[in-house]
């Protein structure tokens, strides 16, 4: 059954997208001015600076400030011209990709962020792949121009040919650096003259009706004026034109040019991104197509963060609305328990200040008390069992022993090593012998953040001892004997993971071959989706 007409209203005004990008290219800063221009916020502030202490920023783990850097993904939304603006802010840290892999399977588009002066980078390259395996439609916002960086044609080409997509400019420079003086909106044919100013957000627009104009000569000079008209007519024969329902398809990813510092450029881009991005979009599942317009609720856990206040133990679960309306009080199935929960104080997210809700629609994402019940990819219903797909854990690339430094805080570091890697901060294998604890993380800094967090948060020492393993795979046979044979040969390899399947740890690429080769009936798989399929 689908909803009625107000419920499909709430349905269509919803935006909920993720802001991705390498380090330093200004995405937690592009994140505060969407915040300021849509209100959510009274001033703009550097967030390393910690200066804003009544009002909301994205980083607000006490590590994220110290380093200046973001490790874990922060939820926030905004009312906005009549659209419901749900922001998931991720970690720009490559060590961190998987917890910002999981986050985009909570979005239905992407705001890609890049620094104007160092163009395309590594972990660009990467996050666009993700996007890519998921057809998530693209916008590209191109920062700093304020800055004397690469040449505008250059940086569009390089996109398309580094990232694989189609671009469209959909605004365009007159200059950069010490001469940049504003962008042209082909969008909606207006000029806005550039003029820093890093608190407020007002911006001097000139209407265009065509670039003919003389007006243009007036605000620009002829020179700057007549460059202008020839790269706009380059764009126009170069690159395809804008569709929207090619960007909505992931084919197309429109070009947005500015300066997040100064607060340039950004009403632009939020004004286009909700006209042209998609609403909450269907979802697949273990069963059926779930589409959001269904009158019965549906959602699945994305994310788990133990210990969001230092003032109160709370571990808060981030659920993803999908189909229905969810209620405050009510009970809803729990599919991997099957059983009933109910949320008494349901929050909505402005970074780190919290409100309680009493209901919310598809594309919202609301944080659900948890004391324990949660791990990421759990799928909360009205009764119906399935589960949400597409939330995989990843073989991790680095492994580590856990070795405990106060045997008097063994409790508080047993406590705070599960509550963390239920995070999804890293993963968690046990080694049957000794009881061994074997961490395993995507790069070294999260050893550095679990340390920081079992610390400050449980009062648990602890160093990591390096090991030499080369993957985790977890396994599965239809070939009773076969499996027998290859957990006996391989018993000191093999460890559970937190939820107790087995995981051979290989400690060579050349391993995983011999496997395949003596026991062909013995499958390897490189991440936690089979747990799904196999359900």
């Amino acid at each position: 059954m689908t909803t009625n007409g107000a419920e499909n209203n709430e349905l269509s005004r919803r935006r909920t997208f993720g802001i991705i990008s390498h380090p330093d290219a200004g995405k937690t800063t592009l994140t505060e001015k969407l915040l300021l221009f849509g209100g959510a916020i009274r001033t703009a502030g550097a967030v390393k600076s910690n200066k804003i202490k009544k009002t909301a920023t994205s980083d607000f783990m006490e590590i994220e400030k110290q380093r200046g850097i973001s490790v874990a993904t922060s939820v926030m939304g905004f009312e906005y011209n009549g659209y419901k603006i749900n922001i998931l802010d991720t970690p720009g840290h490559k060590d961190f990709a998987e917890d910002t892999y999981r986050t985009l399977t909570a979005v239905d588009s992407v705001i890609l962020v890049i620094d104007s002066v160092k163009g395309v980078e590594e972990q660009t390259r990467k996050l666009m792949d993700v996007c890519r395996m998921r057809s998530t439609p693209v916008i590209v916002f191109i920062n700093k121009m304020d800055r004397e960086g690469l040449e505008p044609f250059a940086l569009v080409d390089e996109l398309e040919r580094e990232l694989g997509i189609h671009a469209r400019p959909l605004t365009w420079p007159i200059g950069s650096g010490a001469r940049f003086q504003g962008v042209y909106n082909f969008y909606k044919n207006h000029l806005e003259l550039f003029a820093p100013n890093k608190t407020g957000i007002s911006e001097d627009i000139v209407s265009i009706e065509d670039l003919s104009d003389a007006v243009l000569d007036e605000q620009l000079g002829s020179s700057a004026a007549d460059k202008l008209r020839a790269d706009t007519a380059l764009i126009d024969g170069v690159y395809e034109a804008f569709d929207a329902d090619h960007y909505r398809d992931g084919y197309l990813a429109p070009v947005f040019f500015g300066s997040a510092i100064n607060n340039f450029g950004v009403r632009e881009l939020l004004e286009t991104f909700v006209t042209i991005a998609p609403p909450p979009q269907a979802r697949e599942t273990s069963t059926r197509l779930v589409d959001p317009a269904e009158e019965a609720f549906s959602g699945f856990i994305f994310k788990i963060h133990a210990n969001l206040d230092p003032n109160h133990r709370a571990r808060v679960a981030f659920c993803r609305v999908c189909s229905g309306r969810f209620e405050r009080g009510k009970f809803y199935h729990h599919t991997r328990l099957q059983k009933e929960l109910r949320f008494p104080s349901p929050t909505s997210f402005m970074a780190n200040e919290t409100s309680i809700v009493e209901e919310a629609w598809p594309g919202d994402v609301i944080g659900l008390y948890d004391t324990g019940s949660f791990k990421i990819g759990d799928t909360l219903t009205e009764g119906e069992d399935f589960v949400f797909k597409g939330i995989p854990s990843f073989s991790p690339e680095i492994f580590k022993e856990l070795i405990n430094r106060d045997p008097f805080k063994s409790k508080q570091l047993e406590k705070g090593i599960r509550q963390l890697t239920d995070e999804g901060v890293a993963q968690l294998f046990i080694h049957p012998q000794g009881n061994k604890k074997i961490v395993g993380t995507v790069g070294e800094l999260q050893f550095e953040v679990i340390q920081f967090r079992l610390l400050q948060e449980y009062g648990a020492r602890c160093d990591f001892e390096s090991l030499h393993v080369y993957k985790a795979c977890w396994f599965t046979s239809t070939d009773a004997e076969q499996l027998d044979r290859f957990e006996k040969r391989y018993a000191r390899h093999i460890a559970e993971d937190k939820d107790g399947h087995p995981v051979f740890l290989a400690e060579e690429s050349w391993t995983i071959k011999t496997v395949k080769e003596a026991f062909p009936d013995v499958e390897l798989h490189f991440t936690s989706e089979f747990k799904i399929d196999a359900a």
